[in-house]
């Protein structure tokens, strides 16, 4: 129990005590909200997330995705507040960590490397859906060529990818909006229909949507807008953290949630029928409510807001694996290979490391990588709001930050509702998700936990500390 919750000083250290490596503060609020937003990919993740949502919970798809948004502002308070106490490239765990201890904080940080490796390939994956106006693709190779394209990507400057990735996300908004317009525009129901609780079943007849299966969608509602917690693995390079991250944390998802949650609504409504909803055909949907020039469009805008998810996703994954290797995670040599930076400042080896490993798992079933990732996911929010309910004990009571309201109450909340969302996913992601994380335990308990002088000292940069 001393390794999970340890007093913060035993779990962190300034980077530059271990002669650690930080990186380079060079963008803004509004460069680090395009990367944040562009890693939520609200566009892609609408197109390429939510048509499964449909066919479980045909017109209980906005409700789900709208509370899972209220639950993201709690798991928003709790980044907001931990970004901005410990900016560091690790994220989550180097939160968790300082907050709850170093087993607390390897486990998040297997929970976010299963998060991180999965979901690039699974949005990488939906390109050639929105190819085939053009051309026909394998979805497979053409998720993988993708990832590499992304990989590439994420080896330049920070800053020229911060404009790179606004330039796309402007066209994914756009796509959205056009869907939302024209959803609206041809409704065919009222919006009681919203709360209907409807699915196509088979043979054509409705099926109720139970209580139940909302909370099991929630897994993956949270998913649609989980990437707003970008921010608090860039906030090692925004400029004036202790204010930045939390504003772009939340900003990222009030945005992101519009843009998702206004267009669900649409297509809601604007559906010719249950078994067009629950089919999840939203290209098909837009041609039928404009024209095949407009429905091509809108697929291409999607194609590339699903390059610019990938792009986005490999530089935050880079940063977690840098992150790792600079807090010695790993043998001596791996730590090496993933903590050096390249000409253009970015961590090289931790995006190759990455990017690689995402292209080949294009090639596994999709059904599984979501479930994983549900479960990944909430259990992360988990353990992060643990950590914020540990985040006013000790020298961090007095420590300049951004509060969350409502403390203590959000973060126990929070954590009584995931538990239960928790408890109604599939046994088979659970075991999944259970089975990597068993793994991971024993080798902190054969590996890290013997060295605990040498390795895994979760480190925070200097200036973020001051």
């Amino acid at each position: 129990m001393t390794d999970t919750l340890r007093p913060a000083d035993t779990a962190v250290a300034k980077a530059t005590d271990t002669g650690a490596t930080t990186l380079k503060r060079s963008i803004g609020v509004v460069g680090g909200t395009l990367l944040t937003l562009s890693c939520v990919t609200p566009a892609s993740t609408l197109f390429v997330v939510v048509p499964d949502l449909f066919g479980t919970l045909g017109t209980a798809t906005a409700l789900t995705i709208a509370i899972g948004s209220l639950l993201c502002i709690a798991v928003a308070f709790c980044y907001a507040e931990l970004g901005t106490l410990i900016p560091s490239a690790g994220g989550e765990y180097a939160m968790v960590s300082t907050m709850a201890g170093r087993l607390a904080g390897w486990l998040v940080f297997v929970l976010s490397l299963l998060v991180v490796m999965i979901v690039p390939p699974v949005i990488a994956m939906g390109t050639a859906d929105y190819l085939a106006p053009i051309v026909h693709l394998d979805p497979s190779l053409a998720g993988a060529a993708v990832m590499l394209l992304a990989t590439l990507a994420g080896l330049l400057d920070l800053r020229a990818n911060a404009w790179i990735t606004g330039i796309f996300l402007v066209l994914e908004v756009i796509a959205a909006a056009v869907v939302a317009v024209l959803g609206f525009a041809h409704s065919e129901r009222g919006a009681g229909s919203l709360v209907s609780m409807r699915v196509a079943g088979a043979h054509g007849h409705p099926d109720t949507v139970t209580a139940m299966l909302v909370v099991s969608g929630l897994a993956i509602a949270l998913f649609v807008t989980q990437g707003f917690s970008t921010a608090v693995y860039l906030s090692e390079e925004l400029e004036n953290p202790r204010r930045n991250v939390a504003r772009t944390v939340l900003a990222t998802l009030a945005i992101s949630t519009v843009i998702i949650l206004v267009p669900v609504a649409a297509i809601t409504l604007g559906a010719s029928d249950l078994g067009q909803l629950s089919g999840g055909d939203i290209s098909g949907m837009v041609t039928a409510w404009s024209n095949s020039a407009v429905g091509t469009f809108v697929s291409l805008c999607v194609a590339l807001a699903i390059i610019n998810a990938g792009i986005v996703m490999v530089i935050q994954n880079s940063r977690v694996l840098f992150a790792s290797a600079r807090d010695k995670a790993w043998p001596e040599p791996v730590n090496q290979a993933f903590a050096k930076l390249g000409r253009f400042g970015s961590p090289w080896v931790a995006t190759l490391a990455v990017g690689i490993p995402g292209a080949l798992l294009c090639f596994v079933n999709l059904d599984t990588l979501y479930g994983v990732t549900g479960v990944s996911v909430t259990a992360m929010y988990l353990l992060v709001a643990v950590a914020a309910l540990l985040a006013r004990r000790g020298a961090h009571r007095h420590t300049p930050a951004w509060r969350m309201p409502l403390w203590p109450a959000m973060p126990v909340l929070l954590i009584a509702v995931l538990a239960y969302i928790l408890s109604r996913q599939e046994t088979s992601y659970l075991l999944w998700t259970g089975g990597i994380t068993a793994a991971a335990s024993l080798y902190w308990a054969l590996y890290l936990r013997p060295r605990r002088a040498t390795r895994w000292l979760v480190s925070i940069p200097e200036d973020a500390r001051a």
